[in-house]
């Protein structure tokens, strides 16, 4: 398998981060403009006074160099080691899904518990890609 394939779900979770920055800009642009918020309120990060929906909004984009951190990480180490085999990728393209869907639950309705089992699946699915990769790599014959 040509180890290139695995950077296609890395760049669709880039440019998902980059979707919900944008979002993130145009709400507090637009609380802003209402009148719901003043710029000092970010001189130290998000102030208290940071109206709920746009906290969610910056709450999601930094989310999305958390964990997902750990994902590109091992995309590229993946494509170093030309490790990249089917079922990774399979896996790498169900990750970036649950992290969207992750992110559609945060920044809208937010129930709690969707959003857990959303972000619990996607953790423990890179915890087996990363299991994986560690064993193509100390027990391959």
């Amino acid at each position: 398998m040509d180890p290139k394939t695995i950077f296609a779900p890395m760049l669709a979770l880039v440019a998902w981060t980059f979707i919900i920055m944008l979002y993130m800009a145009y709400k507090r642009w637009s609380a802003g403009f209402a009148g719901r918020l003043k710029p000092g309120e970010f001189k130290l990060g998000e102030s208290a006074d940071v109206p709920h929906d746009v906290r969610l909004a910056g709450r999601n984009f930094s989310n999305l160099f958390e964990v997902p951190v750990l994902f590109y990480v091992l995309c590229l180490t993946l494509y170093v080691t030309r490790s990249v085999s089917i079922d990774l990728l399979v896996m790498a393209w169900v990750y970036v899904a649950l992290r969207v869907l992750h992110s559609l639950i945060h920044v809208s309705y937010n129930k709690i518990i969707h959003r857990f089992f959303v972000y619990a699946a996607s953790c423990f699915l890179l915890l087996a890609m990363w299991i994986l990769f560690a064993m193509w790599l100390y027990l391959r014959t």
